[in-house]
């Protein structure tokens, strides 16, 4: 059983954390680590715009505009970072709804339907058709490496339990152990904020017990 998780995805938590709660000095520091850590620059890129979807726009953009600035600086000092690979085209023998509705039912587990959904369904066109259509089903950044920035975002955003909730299930159903969310924890509360950690420890402990009845 893997206990931690790898020095890239614990080097991804904190530069999530801090872009969702637009902590932008801080981001710095996390985004000179990941790159130290062995992340590369596709990698970062992808994590930083897959959460405007969690974070908004505002939240993504300024974090890849510091993500612009630190490649300068490291530029000009005249260190060279791994490029990294670009993402796949998307399938072209399924729409991205098709692409999406799988995806989602993957990483839940089941197929996503319930009185929400029919109550608005363009929140669950988009959810399909854009976050798990069009941002995960791009391959430069794999499905756990995907929910360690999910939920290390949600648990520094605040608020959003119920979707902290949601996420560590998907992280464990798609083989993310108990070890290692707890691992994302202890680094959330190291190098992040405590009361954010202690929140999201509250929430992972919850979960566990529902998934063991």
């Amino acid at each position: 059983m893997n206990n931690k998780l790898s020095a890239k995805q614990e080097a991804l938590a904190p530069i999530a954390a801090f872009t969702a709660a637009g902590q932008l000095d801080q981001l710095k520091i996390a985004l000179n680590e990941g790159l130290a850590a062995g992340l590369t620059v596709n990698e970062i890129k992808e994590a930083l715009t897959q959460l405007y979807a969690y974070a908004g726009f505002p939240r993504s953009l300024n974090a890849l505009g510091v993500f612009m600035s630190v490649m300068k600086e490291r530029e000009a000092k005249g260190l060279k970072d791994p490029v990294g690979l670009e993402a796949s085209p998307l399938p072209t023998h399924q729409t991205k709804l098709e692409l999406g509705a799988a995806n989602q039912t993957r990483l839940v587990g089941a197929p996503v339907s319930g009185p929400l959904y029919e109550f608005a369904p363009a929140i669950d066109l988009f959810l399909k058709e854009h976050l798990f259509g069009a941002i995960f089903g791009r391959d430069n950044l794999d499905f756990p490496s995907r929910e360690v920035v999910t939920v290390a975002a949600l648990a520094n955003l605040g608020g959003v339990n119920p979707q902290l909730e949601s996420h560590f299930k998907v992280s464990l159903n798609i083989g993310l152990t108990e070890a290692q969310l707890k691992n994302l924890v202890d680094i959330l509360r190291n190098k992040v904020d405590p009361k954010a950690a202690d929140n999201a420890a509250e929430v992972l402990e919850s979960t566990l017990k529902k998934r063991a009845k």
